[in-house]
């Protein structure tokens, strides 16, 4: 049985209006306090109302829903763990995220388009992933009484993945893990793995017009970058090219003052194993343009090979990273969902509900061949 559009943008944009509560003053446009930028900011409102909105809908369901507490962020962040029957013991897990990063850009619904934050990464898969379950039960493809399949909707995925983390202490394994990403309908092989680098150069402070006493911590880290950049990384042939990007810079404190410390991150997108010989090589071209510059690696994570052996789907490789590796188990993963990651984190994140609808089919698809594997 197909969910009626109505039902998947009711879900989409309930998602999108939960997030303006947990940010009203994004939400009606007033400036937010400045913070310190980090690698990934954390999501709006950590969501902490799209959680509550999940609970209650899938209660009125039938569902057992738990509201496991996650530590870390700036408030009370909660995954929701939900099944049917009176066991949490299910066969399959279907999961996404349910945080989203700023700005907070609102919900609205252009013809058959839905636009706002998270409609692509990740509320749009939320939407279908719970409408395809609800579809299965209606058919009896899923047993009412429990025990086929369970939800999972995680948050801290786009800053540190502390929710995935946390499901861990459930205490609980699968047969298959279906796992919800933009990935335009297909059913991914692997995505690139994550190495982050943290920069940061120290100078001595000193008047701008009497330079020659002081040291520009600004000018030292510049040079490191531009050997950052240079740096020859390694490419595999199923992953392609490793890439690099630099995405925070700090220093400084006026225009008049030579800089007495600046810092970056940036985040370089593994398509090799070779993790340790990719630091090396990285130090090695920052120092090499500037040896003051001190050179950290605060996370790494190989590249994910991700099973794919479900007929019926266009396949592909990801350039992005995922919670996969985050949930520890013995189980076969499936990485799939609705929508474009070129067109998530930006201004114009959207989707239309036929692509939901596309993906509800997908997410069938997917669990019932899990179902039938075991």
């Amino acid at each position: 049985m197909k969910p009626s559009r109505s039902i998947l943008s009711l879900l989409s944009a309930s998602f999108s209006l939960a997030i303006a509560r947990d940010d009203p003053a994004a939400a009606l446009g007033a400036p937010r306090a400045p913070q310190v930028p980090r690698r990934n900011p954390v999501g709006l409102g950590l969501g902490r109302e799209v959680g509550r909105f999940l609970q209650d809908y899938l209660e009125q369901r039938g569902y057992t829903v738990y509201a496991q507490p996650v530590e870390g962020g700036d408030g009370d962040r909660r995954n929701i763990f939900a099944y049917l029957g009176g066991s949490n013991r299910t066969r399959v897990l279907v999961t996404s995220h349910i945080d989203t990063v700023p700005p907070f850009l609102p919900y609205e619904r252009r013809g058959t388009e839905l636009w706002g934050r998270g409609t692509v990464d990740a509320k749009g898969a939320v939407a279908a992933q719970i409408a395809a379950v609800e579809s299965l039960c209606q058919t009896h493809e899923i047993a009412e009484e429990g025990g086929d399949d369970a939800l999972l909707f995680v948050v801290g995925e786009e800053d540190g993945s502390g929710g995935m983390a946390a499901a861990n202490d459930l205490g609980l394994g699968w047969e298959a893990v279906i796992f919800g990403e933009p990935t335009e309908g297909k059913l991914a092989r692997g995505h690139k793995g994550i190495l982050s680098v943290s920069l940061a150069a120290v100078g001595k402070a000193g008047h701008s017009g009497y330079p020659e006493p002081g040291t520009n911590a600004i000018d030292t880290l510049v040079r490191g970058l531009t050997g950052l950049q240079s740096a020859a990384l390694p490419r595999s042939d199923e992953f392609g090219e490793t890439t690099l990007n630099v995405g925070v810079i700090q220093g400084g404190v006026a225009d008049n003052v030579l800089p007495a410390q600046a810092s970056a991150a940036a985040l370089v997108r593994l398509a090799t194993d070779r993790v340790d010989d990719t630091k090396d090589v990285i130090e090695k071209a920052v120092h090499d343009a500037s040896p003051g510059v001190q050179v950290e690696f605060p996370y790494s994570q190989g590249p994910v090979p991700i099973d794919y052996d479900v007929e019926g789907f266009d396949t592909v490789v990801l350039n992005y990273g995922t919670d996969i590796p985050n949930l520890k188990g013995n189980h076969k993963c499936y990485l799939y969902g609705p929508g474009s990651i070129l067109v998530a984190h930006s201004d114009h994140e959207h989707l239309d509900v036929s692509v939901l609808e596309v993906a509800v089919e997908g997410y069938r698809a997917l669990i019932g061949n899990a179902l039938k594997s075991g």
